[in-house]
């Protein structure tokens, strides 16, 4: 029995003794200051414990803050080191570029000169007469154009020829015919000129098989820079001389006839044309990185992607009517729109008064553009409007997937410098629209389904008096029971 209850114990018995009194009093102050020390133990031992854990904390919060910003020193090194590597090894290759340029300089001047003395010491040998009647020629890398020439033969099969060049060799020889007084060359002294029609071939193949210079070279039998030279000359002189004649604005009849076959697919009255935007990938540029960073298609393959933008519109047989080629693939198709020869030419000329381009949410709605519904919450009109209006932005994704699947080089990052691009592209939708307007069919194997990357335009009405008459139109397919 402790000290405390002796004293409740011995307080309740009525103990009065001056000595009994006083022993249990010194008891009970012993107990309580055992008591009291005890608790004040216990007091100082939980602050020391807090001090001890808060201590810990601030250790491992200054060892988690060391190890970040050692973490943080380390990737911002890295990428630095990767940032003057990628520029270091730019500045490499192009300084071979300009040393192999030189040396072929070199080596051209060199050869007229040896060509040249040559020449005199053969005029000059015997009296002045040549010993074999013929010049001197340069030296040229001998190498095999066995399978143009398989090619080019008038009995090659015509499915084969098809295969390799997307066109029947009707087609083909008219785009030839079509572009011979441009690029025609005339034989020299030194080497005779490359065929009008295997200038062309070297073209088309590239574009069609997207296979790089290399294999080119090795197809056709010519260098691997006579090759890239002669893709840009021959999409250079498609693009200024076919372009004009095979991509154009309709006039009036077949605005008509247009609208008529467009209503004949939707119900929709005086549609003109089906828009649609479209991404083609590219090398990451040297200059503004940021502006051709495709920020969907990142996030969609998982992998760094930049790309420009092709828009287009087309008539109902696929066939393009108008293109912009070339704005940066950070910008959405609201953006390019604005950016286009078209919106120019409507905005300030009057060019679509009283018709409809139609397009996908990624436009806005507006005098000329008719979108479809974007709200959350449709009504049934306003839902049977868009699956009608979806038939019309039909004919533009196939034909995207048409064009993309013909000239395979638009599916894949190419060797093309950006500059000379868009030059490439025009070629393509050219080359696209004379094949649709001949009616090359294409290969169900080469077919693809382009991908949808449109995003709800921010501004998406722009026009109130637009949005009365797509409510009209919509109400008048469900009338007329066309919805």
């Amino acid at each position: 029995m402790n000290n405390g209850e002796n004293c409740k114990r011995r307080r309740k018995e009525g103990f009065t003794a001056d000595e009994d009194d006083g022993e249990n009093d010194d008891s009970c102050s012993s107990g309580r200051e055992t008591k009291k020390k005890d608790l004040n133990g216990i007091i100082t031992s939980l602050i020391l414990l807090d001090e001890q854990e808060k201590r810990g904390r601030e250790e491992r919060n200054d060892a988690f803050k060391e190890e970040k910003s050692v973490m943080e020193s380390t990737h911002t090194k890295g990428t630095r080191t990767m940032l003057e590597f990628h520029s270091n090894l730019n500045d490499y290759y192009s300084k071979i570029d300009e040393a192999d340029s030189v040396k072929r300089k070199k080596s051209r001047v060199k050869a007229a000169t040896v060509v040249a003395t040559a020449s005199n010491h053969v005029a000059d040998d015997g009296n002045g007469k040549s010993g074999s009647g013929q010049q001197r020629r340069l030296w040229v890398k001998d190498r095999s154009n066995a399978w143009w020439d398989e090619c080019n033969r008038p009995d090659y099969p015509e499915e084969e020829f098809k295969k390799a060049f997307r066109m029947s060799k009707s087609t083909f020889d008219l785009i030839c015919d079509e572009l011979n007084a441009v690029i025609a060359k005339e034989d020299t002294t030194l080497r005779n000129a490359i065929p009008v029609k295997q200038r062309v071939a070297v073209c088309i193949w590239r574009l069609a098989t997207g296979e790089p210079l290399r294999l080119v070279s090795k197809r056709f039998g010519l260098g691997i820079s006579t090759c890239h030279k002669l893709v840009l000359e021959v999409c250079s002189a498609i693009r200024n001389v076919l372009m004009p004649k095979y991509l154009q604005w309709p006039d009036e009849d077949s605005l008509r006839k247009i609208k008529q076959q467009f209503e004949g697919i939707s119900g929709i009255p005086n549609a003109v044309g089906s828009m649609y935007t479209t991404h083609i990938p590219i090398i990451a540029p040297k200059i503004s990185v940021a502006a051709y960073f495709n920020k969907r298609h990142t996030e969609r393959n998982q992998k760094t992607s930049y790309s420009i933008t092709v828009q287009g519109v087309v008539d109902p047989t696929g066939v393009f009517t108008d293109v912009c080629i070339g704005w940066p693939g950070s910008m959405t198709d609201d953006q390019v729109l604005e950016k286009s020869a078209l919106f120019q030419r409507a905005k300030n000329g009057g060019l679509l008064n009283g018709a409809w381009v139609v397009g996908n949410s990624g436009y806005p709605l507006m005098d000329w553009v008719l979108v479809p519904y974007n709200q959350q919450h449709l009504t049934w009109t306003q839902h049977a409007f868009n699956e009608k209006i979806g038939e019309i932005q039909k004919v533009a994704k196939e034909a995207f997937g048409r064009l993309k699947g013909r000239w395979c080089c638009l599916q894949k990052r190419t060797e093309v410098k950006l500059q000379d691009l868009p030059v490439v592209l025009g070629a393509c939708c050219v080359l696209h629209n004379i094949c649709e307007m001949k009616k090359e069919g294409i290969d169900p194997e080469l077919k693809i389904e382009v991908i949808d990357d449109e995003m709800v335009a921010e501004d998406g009405l722009r026009s109130v008096s637009s949005s009365k008459a797509r409510d009209a139109i919509a109400h008048n397919l469900l009338h007329h029971g066309l919805a």
